[in-house]
């Protein structure tokens, strides 16, 4: 008996193709129709040519292309399909890699803007203890003079990242050497900080944390911040703290996120212990 043959829409109702697949598929070569009428044009498969469907969907969502299925669905040696699938595995591998660097660098710059809506929202300015985790950042070294957007959106510093082959996420991190220079205008340098998405060498990265802050947030314009290291001095003394030559100003959002000043905030930490 001759072979029962399906239409080309028979065919998208049994498979779940669509019949544009299934003409695209027929002019890259992977999968033909049994018969084409003279006249019509009419594509014709037969059930043997559908059972071709499932291995091709199983294919593509293994990530392959069509070329190099093309070759599978021909016939081919184990030797080949072992190679083809072991290359498939790395490249997969690495774009596994590629997506969970990109996903780590949008939750970590979303948590920045959450965290920066509710400081606003909840107008949270007032000075805390707090304990900040100790954890290793990359750093350069670097003059500084009082240009806030040319030393947040660094590019000496994001060209030094890309020297040595890692990628940046969260909040940029200014440490200054005196925040008393720093106020009074005489601060002439800092250390530009942040953290890495792949593991750095111990001589690239400086400990942050793992000691106690008098914390507050500022929010808007970086050139009002002296208002807040005020506040932070005043309420430390207040209380019987000793506050630390250091300070360091963590940029929740900045010039990376907005352009509206007033809606920028840090967040100021200075070490402290109790006077005794």
């Amino acid at each position: 008996m001759e072979e029962e043959l399906y239409s080309i829409g028979k065919v998208e109702e049994i498979c779940k193709i669509t019949k544009k697949a299934l003409r695209y598929y027929d002019k890259m070569g992977i999968l033909s129709p049994d018969k084409v009428a003279d006249e019509s044009g009419y594509r014709y498969y037969s059930k043997k040519n559908l059972l071709s469907v499932p291995v091709i969907k199983y294919y593509k969502q293994s990530g392959f292309k069509l070329e190099e299925m093309r070759v599978f669905l021909e016939g081919t040696t184990y030797d080949f399909i072992d190679k083809s699938f072991r290359k498939k595995i790395d490249e997969l591998k690495e774009l596994e890699s590629e997506i969970n660097l990109k996903k780590r660098s949008v939750k970590d710059w979303h948590d920045l803007i959450v965290e920066a809506q509710m400081v606003i929202e909840n107008n949270v300015c007032d000075v805390a203890i707090k304990y900040i985790d100790n954890r290793r950042l990359i750093f350069l070294d670097q003059d500084f003079n009082y240009d806030y957007m040319d030393s947040i959106i660094n590019i000496e510093f994001n060209n030094y990242i890309d020297s040595i082959h890692n990628a940046i996420t969260g909040p940029v991190i200014i440490c200054f050497p005196s925040f008393e220079d720093k106020i009074n205008g005489k601060c002439s340098g800092m250390k530009i900080m942040q953290e890495t998405i792949l593991k750095c060498k111990e001589e690239e990265s400086v400990q942050f944390g793992g000691w106690m802050a008098a914390a507050c947030y500022h929010i808007g314009a970086h050139e009002t911040i002296n208002e807040t290291y005020k506040k932070i001095q005043d309420w430390t003394k207040k209380h019987g703290y000793i506050c630390s030559e250091e300070s360091y100003e963590r940029y929740v959002t900045d010039y990376w996120t907005t352009k509206n000043i007033d809606k920028f905030v840090t967040e100021i930490l200075i070490r402290i212990k109790r006077k005794k």
